[in-house]
């Protein structure tokens, strides 16, 4: 398969460059250290267990912040403080630090030499329902910006928020690569705005599981891949 048409790469971010459940895992952890320093009340009032429940009652009494993942948590966050008889500002201090910590990441072995060779060939825009920093996390020198639900006001699968991406780079969407893990959120998501899918299958240790699909089920064209040197040697990068 040739893809001498594409001129411009859109990435994921989150378990498509590293696994995210570790990282969220120990952004909650800081957090939680933080809280019980800093915020006893809050930290006595609020179980970890808690704190995921009282955010499902925030998102349920305001879908308006399904898509904006930073709103969500310092909204819950907030509250929780709030409930426990604590000055509200320790909800944003408690939030820095869990965003802190949310952007150590541990990339696959194969990124950042990955994004080396891509970026030598294409302009690259990441696109990611998540909240990572491209320049937190040590990646932003390959990429000319960045997209994120919490900005745009929506989240992938809605192809609204591929041709956003495809407007940003200038691109036509026929002659731009959407790269991603996720075969409903990317592969599916890109589809339905035309634009070509490269669909990254990790069997690393730590890599989000994905269902099998068979090519029948996949979008006209898409890629399949394993990593992104895998990507590359598949873009004559």
């Amino acid at each position: 398969m040739r893809f001498n048409h594409i001129q411009a790469l859109t990435l994921d971010l989150d378990d498509t460059l590293w696994p995210v459940g570790p990282v969220i895992a120990h952004a909650e952890r800081c957090q939680r250290q933080w809280l019980e320093a800093h915020a006893p009340a809050t930290a006595a009032a609020f179980s970890a267990a808690d704190l995921r429940q009282l955010r499902a009652q925030v998102d349920h009494a305001h879908p308006e912040w399904a898509h904006d993942l930073t709103a969500l948590r310092r909204a819950t966050l907030r509250r929780a403080v709030a409930l426990a008889g604590e000055p509200v500002h320790l909800a944003d201090q408690a939030f820095e630090v869990f965003f802190a910590a949310r952007n150590e990441v541990s990339f696959y072995p194969d990124v950042l030499e990955g994004l080396q060779r891509l970026a030598r060939r294409f302009p690259l825009l990441s696109l990611s329902n998540g909240n990572a920093d491209l320049h937190r996390v040590g990646v932003g020198e390959w990429f000319m910006g960045s997209l994120t639900a919490g900005e745009l006001g929506f989240a992938k699968p809605d192809p609204r928020a591929f041709t956003e991406a495809c407007r940003r780079l200038g691109r036509h969407p026929s002659s731009v690569l959407h790269v991603g893990d996720d075969l409903t959120m990317d592969v599916r998501g890109a589809a339905s705005a035309g634009v070509t899918a490269a669909w990254v299958r990790r069997l690393a240790e730590g890599a989000q599981a994905q269902p099998g699909g068979s090519a029948a089920e996949l979008p006209p064209g898409t890629l399949v891949v394993a990593d992104l040197h895998a990507l590359a040697d598949a873009l004559g990068c």
